[in-house]
């Protein structure tokens, strides 16, 4: 059973960049110690934070907090997840990489997947979207105050930052940014691992869970449980009707 307080919890409150979960990860392969990895990630993202102000180096302590939770301390019901993460990160490409880094955060911080929803959701509706639309549907879910507005702002910046989300011409108005092909079974059975890890459910629906719109960045191919099981040891499905599986993690 998931904690509820990590699945309710907002968590990402800065810009998340792909290279330096990149370089979070390369120190969790190496298996460097906590410490010594916290204080890397202290000295090589200390150039992002060229100032004296208490508030930015502030700023470079809770981003390497998050780096931190995501691929080297976290929640320990995400050990195999995670464990299994970094031998992917081993041999996968570019693209394939942005999918694992991905997976892992929504995984560690269920408000990344929120965000990624609610953002696939109207990309599905409209080309273009804006902060204001994507900020008053989370706010549904984890109310309305001005540290949601502010983390939803960190996490589309994020997204930007990553190439999956772009500015447009209007200042404020965003549009679809990469989409990436997902053909590999044991990277696609991750990615719903990881969705499963962020939902208080305990079961969902195979076909929506290949269109999930947390994973508005991916095109996965289809697949079926049967395969998904055969990928990941940690996943189960029940057969519901034919043809309509439910996925679930393995207890």
């Amino acid at each position: 059973m998931k904690p509820e307080s990590r699945i309710q919890q907002i968590g990402i409150d800065r810009i998340v960049r792909l290279e330096w979960l990149e370089k979070a990860a390369q120190l969790a392969q190496a298996e460097i110690p906590k410490v010594m990895a916290k204080q890397n990630l202290l000295e090589t993202l200390a150039i992002n934070f060229p100032t004296s102000d208490p508030t930015v180096r502030g700023s470079l302590s809770k981003t390497v907090t998050i780096l931190m939770n995501v691929w080297l301390s976290g929640p320990k019901e995400l050990a195999n997840l995670k464990k299994s993460g970094l031998e992917l990160l081993r041999i996968k490409s570019e693209g394939d990489r942005l999918a694992i880094h991905w997976a892992m955060l929504i995984a560690t911080y269920p408000f990344w997947g929120a965000v990624s929803h609610q953002t696939g959701r109207l990309l599905r509706l409209q080309e273009t979207i804006t902060a204001e639309q994507v900020q008053r549907r989370i706010c549904e879910q984890y109310g309305e105050r001005e540290s949601v507005f502010r983390r939803v702002r960190y996490v589309l910046r994020s997204f930007i930052a990553w190439g999956v989300l772009q500015e447009t011409k209007t200042k404020g108005i965003y549009c679809k940014g990469l989409s990436l092909s997902i053909d590999d079974v044991q990277l696609i059975a991750y990615l719903i691992e990881s969705i499963l890890h962020a939902k208080t459910d305990v079961s969902a629906r195979l076909a929506d869970m290949l269109d999930s719109t947390s994973l508005f960045p991916f095109r996965l191919k289809r697949t079926t449980a049967q395969s998904l099981l055969i990928a990941s040891p940690r996943l189960d499905y029940v057969r519901q009707h034919m043809n309509d599986d439910l996925v679930m993690l393995k207890k």
